[in-house]
């Protein structure tokens, strides 16, 4: 299939919009503090996340966001930034969260299951011996998935 100029044009506009929701809803997300009734951040958005059940968890003060994280998977270094993270010394679980604002579940699933267990394999190496468990927030449609 041939594709007009106004085609390439309008596939490129729509990447450039994509990119800047997402990169808004992530600032968004990021300033986003939720412990019981004393909540911080866009107002919309903490409701939306409370409607997600087990999602605030993530949002709570003990959380970290846009954690940093660097090593080597198989003899390849990887760095990456974890949208949110929650680590429980006590009982030895580590829960990682993030932010997909695709209207599209399916498009680049295989992308992101890979992206989350890069998080899975750095983390390991770090806190060996703990459960880690990766989720991704779904803003479209605002549901909470567990990634296995």
């Amino acid at each position: 299939m041939t594709q007009t100029l106004h085609d390439l044009i309008n596939a490129e506009n729509h990447i450039a919009y994509a990119t800047d929701a997402g990169r808004k809803m992530h600032a968004k997300l990021q300033a986003v503090v939720i412990n019981g009734d004393n909540c911080h951040g866009d107002l919309e958005l903490i409701r939306r996340i409370k409607s997600c059940g087990a999602a605030a968890d993530f949002f709570g003060p003990n959380s970290r966001t846009e954690a940093p994280v660097a090593g080597y998977i198989n003899n390849k270094f990887i760095s990456r930034r974890i949208d949110r993270i929650c680590i429980n010394n006590k009982a030895k679980i580590i829960d990682i969260l993030d932010y997909k604002t695709d209207v599209s579940r399916d498009a680049m699933r295989t992308k992101y299951i890979q992206q989350l267990w890069e998080y899975r394999a750095l983390i390991s190496k770090i806190y060996p011996g703990y459960t880690i468990r990766t989720y991704i927030l779904w803003t479209h449609y605002w549901e909470l998935e567990q990634v296995q």
